[in-house]
């Protein structure tokens, strides 16, 4: 299971964005949630992402307001889960709650937690949640230096626009969108994404058998 812990930066110092950030998050995200977005402190949002998709979908998007430190925990979470997200609990969460703390210090603020990893743990396939957090770090290296009009025509594609249709969009020619989406490295993002999530997966799957005690093993014909 997956568990984002979100902390405002400079709470002190800046408006409250949680209320306003639980209310876009659980409009757009809702069905993709296995509880709602919830405010856990008084400046932090928590959720449970359904998927690993999802997952790193909710942390690029709450990454990319440069508001918040973003903590991911895998692990398992103690069943059934109750109604709201401030009332769950489990390694999962403490995980999380160890990679937001974390991330308050690191140049991205983003961090992620496997359960039982110390840091240099491998999972059963060889992979440290280590590892995958300093790859999604390198994504959202990659992000921060997207330009406005970078941005402009990312958001153009995501909506489901044809490049074509985006340069028309945007008054340019195909040629100047092509160059544009090289420089912002949008086929980049697209590709390490997906790499991403199968990470993901990978040491969601190796923490539930590390909880179990069953080691993952490769079916054979």
């Amino acid at each position: 299971m997956f568990v984002i812990t979100a902390d405002q930066i400079d709470s002190r110092n800046q408006a409250d964005r949680v209320a306003s950030t639980l209310d876009r998050l659980n409009a757009r995200e809702g069905p993709s949630l296995a509880l709602p977005a919830d405010r856990t402190a008084g400046d932090e949002i928590q959720m449970l992402p359904d998927t690993a998709e999802d997952t790193l979908r909710v942390l690029l998007e709450l990454s990319r307001e440069e508001s918040w430190s973003i903590g991911v925990g895998v692990g398992q979470a103690k069943l059934p889960l109750p109604r709201a997200t401030r009332e769950a609990t489990g390694e999962a969460f403490f995980a999380a709650r160890d990679a937001v703390t974390r991330a308050k210090k690191a140049p991205t603020r983003f961090a992620l937690t496997r359960a039982g990893d110390d840091g240099d743990a491998e999972s059963g396939n060889g992979i440290r949640g280590s590892d995958v957090e300093a790859l999604i770090s390198l994504l959202l290296v990659l992000r921060e230096r997207r330009t406005a009009g970078g941005w402009e025509l990312y958001d153009l594609l995501s909506s489901g626009l044809t490049q074509s249709e985006s340069a028309e969009r945007l008054g340019i020619t195909a040629g100047a969108a092509s160059l544009r989406a090289r420089a912002a490295g949008i086929r980049v993002e697209r590709a390490s994404s997906e790499a991403l999530v199968r990470l993901l997966d990978t040491i969601n799957r190796s923490a539930d058998s590390a909880f179990t005690g069953t080691a993952e093993t490769t079916p054979t014909d």
